[in-house]
C-alpha cells in the first residue's frame, strides 16, 4: 500500500512539474505578439499601449515567480517524498524560477522603455499643439 502512495505522489508531482514546464509557452507568445507591435508603435498611444501591455505580462511573470518559489520550498522541505528525482526536479524548479525572473526583469525594462518614450512624445505633441 506504501508503494502505490508513493507512486501516486511521485506520479502526481511530476504532472505539477510537467504543467509547470509548459506555462512559459503562453508567456513567450504574449512577449512575442507585444514585440510586434512595439516595432511598429509611432505615436504616444502606441507606446502607452505597448508599455501596458509589458506591465500585464510582468505581472503574470512574477505571479509564476511566487509560485515557483513555492514549489521549490515545498520539493526542498519534502524531499524524502520524491525520492531519487528530488535533486532533479528541485534543480528544475530552481532554473524555471531564474527563467521567469530573467523575463519579467526584462519585461519592466521594456515596459518602462515605452513608458519614457510615450511621455517624451506625448509632450512634444502637446508642445506642437501649444505653439
Amino acid at each position: 500500500m506504501k508503494k502505490k502512495a508513493g507512486k501516486f505522489v511521485v506520479i502526481l508531482s511530476m504532472l505539477g512539474l510537467l504543467a509547470s514546464c509548459a506555462q512559459m509557452a503562453p508567456f513567450e507568445a504574449r512577449n512575442a505578439d507585444t514585440r510586434r507591435v512595439a516595432e511598429n508603435a509611432r505615436t504616444y498611444s502606441d507606446h502607452d499601449t505597448v508599455a501596458r501591455q509589458y506591465e500585464v505580462t510582468a505581472k503574470a511573470l512574477l505571479a509564476e515567480v511566487e509560485k515557483q518559489k513555492k514549489l521549490l520550498e515545498h520539493y526542498e522541505d519534502k524531499s524524502y517524498l520524491y525520492g531519487k528525482r528530488a535533486q532533479d526536479i528541485r534543480s528544475h524548479t530552481l532554473a524555471l524560477l531564474r527563467k521567469y525572473e530573467k523575463a519579467a526583469e526584462e519585461t519592466v525594462k521594456q515596459a518602462a522603455f515605452h513608458q519614457k518614450i510615450s511621455s517624451e512624445l506625448a509632450g512634444n505633441d502637446h508642445a506642437k499643439r501649444v505653439n
